[in-house]
């Protein structure tokens, strides 16, 4: 997916700062404008893992032109970034893992006493 970003042209003393009209609160900057970009794309992401996480909903990209017609980003500059896909996959997949049994002892004893299965636990760990 490809989300318009907005940047706020940096100088010698101050970063580019970087905003995500689409993903409220979703805000990143970097030193060059590369770097901001960049550093936009991380934001996104770690964004939408966490709206998932919640349980909430991902917005699709806007218009680009919908979203030049802002006033308040008149004189930055716009972009696009490319969100992997593969961030929006919920889907249930197999794995197999190798553990030491003493380990895996560990993990199945921890995982019964909060009352998970095994998978559901390494999801839970995983996941704070």
């Amino acid at each position: 997916m490809r989300y318009p970003i907005v940047i706020e042209p940096g100088s010698n003393k101050t970063a580019f700062g970087v905003v995500v009209p689409d993903m409220p609160g979703c805000f990143s900057a970097g030193d060059t404008l590369e770097e901001a970009i960049s550093n936009a794309e991380i934001a996104a992401a770690a964004w939408i893992d966490t709206q998932m996480d919640r349980g909430l909903n991902i917005p699709q990209p806007s218009e680009l032109s919908e979203l030049q017609k802002d006033p308040k980003y008149a004189k930055w500059i716009w972009a696009v970034i490319t969100i992997d896909p593969a961030l929006l996959d919920d889907r249930i997949e197999r794995v197999n893992i190798t553990l030491p049994r003493r380990v895996l002892k560990r993990l199945d004893d921890a995982a019964k006493a909060v009352g998970e299965t095994r998978s559901g636990y390494i999801a839970q760990l995983a996941l704070k």
